[in-house]
């Protein structure tokens, strides 16, 4: 298993405060506070119901710390870690009502995404015997894009450009407006610095022919080819050029995509598709 190095708690505790602000209102858990003595302690852990990748476990832990730094926190399985359906992933003790407030959001944030760590992982299992690279997009829910990105590098995939501040992707549109891969090319590489990676999106031959003409990309994101097409643009291509394959990426083609040589697969699947893991936390 691969070890990842925790994000900033600095960057995910105004996610996570929020969700909880959004979940405890202006008046608190009222059931916990009218059923749950103030001073009664338990023991709680997080249990997988089924078996997947897990995702989600900091920022889980950072929401019962939120709502109490005095819980007691212990991580069983971590970020990238299978697990199976009964393994126990986390186990929180301290005040039950500290837990009880916190629960929710701390499964809601581990089940999606653990989740996404779990799709990502099976695709990932489809491009075995080959070189190519399970990626994500930017089809991410409004606000959680680095949480859902970091729960693809859980599963064993990598991200990529994070915004439109990151990288520059030259789509059809943008090609469209300028009139040609030529122009819009040309008007990009005079406009930014020589850190700046360019990918451009070209979707048949004859526009990855002019690319590779032009010169001056990094990248070619191969869009909405069938299998034979991808294999030739491979051909073309010629290791000039990095390669990624996007549109329609289901699972069930990843194996035959991953063959054609394609350096990277886009799949906005990863995280607008997946579905929660079942996780539960039981007193």
């Amino acid at each position: 298993m691969t070890t990842f190095p925790p994000l900033p708690d600095l960057i995910l505790e105004p996610l996570v405060r929020a969700a909880l602000t959004e979940d405890l209102g202006g008046q608190g858990d009222l059931t916990t506070r009218a059923v749950i003595p103030h001073d009664l302690t338990y023991d709680a852990a997080i249990v997988a119901r089924e078996a997947g990748v897990v995702s989600g476990m900091q920022i889980a832990a950072l929401a019962f710390r939120l709502v109490d730094p005095a819980l007691r926190i212990e991580t069983l399985r971590p970020d990238g870690a299978s697990c199976v359906k009964g393994d126990a992933l986390m186990r929180i003790s301290g005040r039950a009502a500290s837990i009880l407030m916190a629960e929710r959001v701390a499964l809601n944030f581990a089940g999606r995404m653990s989740g996404i760590a779990t799709l990502t992982a099976a695709f990932v299992a489809e491009t075995a015997g080959t070189t190519a690279r399970i990626t994500c997009t930017r089809k991410t829910t409004p606000g959680l894009r680095i949480v859902e990105k970091q729960a693809v590098l859980h599963g064993g995939g990598t991200n990529h450009r994070f915004g439109l501040f990151d990288a520059v992707l030259i789509k059809d549109n943008h090609i469209a407006a300028v009139g040609g891969i030529c122009a819009a090319l040309s008007s990009a590489r005079a406009a930014l610095g020589h850190m700046v990676k360019v990918e451009v999106e070209v979707d048949r031959l004859d526009q990855l022919a002019e690319l590779l003409e032009t010169g001056g990309a990094d990248a070619v994101l191969l869009d909405n080819m069938d299998t034979a097409t991808l294999r030739e643009s491979v051909a073309m291509v010629d290791g000039r050029l990095v390669t990624d394959a996007s549109g329609n990426m289901r699972r069930d083609r990843i194996a035959e995509v991953a063959a054609t040589g394609v350096d990277y697969i886009s799949c906005g699947a990863l995280t607008h598709s997946a579905q929660v893991l079942d996780l539960g936390l039981d007193f």
